[in-house]
Order: C-alpha cells, then structure tokens, then sequence
C-alpha cells in the first residue's frame, strides 16, 4: 500500500497535518471512535487532555495493527474532543508528540480534522481518534 501525504502550495501552512493524502490500495481499514481506556475498561489519564490523546492514540495504533496496517497506511484522522477551544491546542499537540515516535505516527500527520463536541458517551471521555487507512 503506497500513501503519499501532502500540501499543496498555497494551503495553510504551517498546520500540524498534511491536508492531502493520496492512497492506493484495495482494503479499506476503519478503526472506530477510541478512547483513553485499557482494554479491561480502566480509563487512562482522567481529566488531563493530553494522556487521553496519547492513550487514544496508542489504542488506534493497536487496532490498525490487528488489521496489518500502521500509521504509514492511513489516509485520514478524525479527533473529537469535548468542550473544545483554541486555548487546549498545546495540550492536544503534547498529547500527539509524546506518542507519534512510539507508535509510529509521522508529524505532520495525515490530513486530519479535529471537532470539537459538548460531550461524549460518558463524562471522563475528553477525546476520541477514528482512523482510514488502505493496504494493498
């Protein structure tokens, strides 16, 4: 699977994604909304924006694996985080730049969107990551 990540020029510079990513391949892998939890349910990092990004993140980074891929593979990351504001923006970016090297997450990362919602399904959840990614 061969993904090309960019930015043209004359789009926004400098973001901390690339806003272009080009895939080939046949498979499409969806790794659904995850969260700063354990597998046995134990929340990671309550109240601290960043651990639940990295957590998150590692949790991401395990599902693309079950599916054979990696962070190289993936086309696009959708971020939600509750009660978003631009003031949390070094909080989030901590959050990815303390696990992007462990996982394997190249920065500037792929194209990705960050959304900022009220709530999530409970509480303690500050953030979720979804992942696409394709594999020959």
């Amino acid at each position: 699977m061969t993904v090309k990540h960019f930015t043209p020029e004359g789009m926004l510079q400098p973001t901390p994604y690339h806003h272009v990513a080009v895939g080939t391949g046949t498979t499409h892998v969806h790794v659904s909304g995850q969260i700063a939890r354990q597998a046995d349910g134990t929340p990671v990092a309550p109240g601290d924006l960043a651990g639940q990004v990295a957590q998150a993140l590692r949790n991401t980074a395990l599902g693309l694996a079950g599916a054979g891929a990696s962070f190289a593979d993936v086309v696009r990351l959708t971020f939600y985080v509750t009660r978003w504001s631009p003031e949390k923006i070094g909080d989030f970016m901590a959050g990815v730049e303390a696990v992007a090297e462990e996982i394997g997450l190249r920065l500037p990362m792929p194209p990705a969107s960050l959304i900022g919602v009220d709530h999530l399904f409970e509480p303690d959840v500050l953030v979720e990551v979804e992942a696409t990614a394709l594999l020959d």
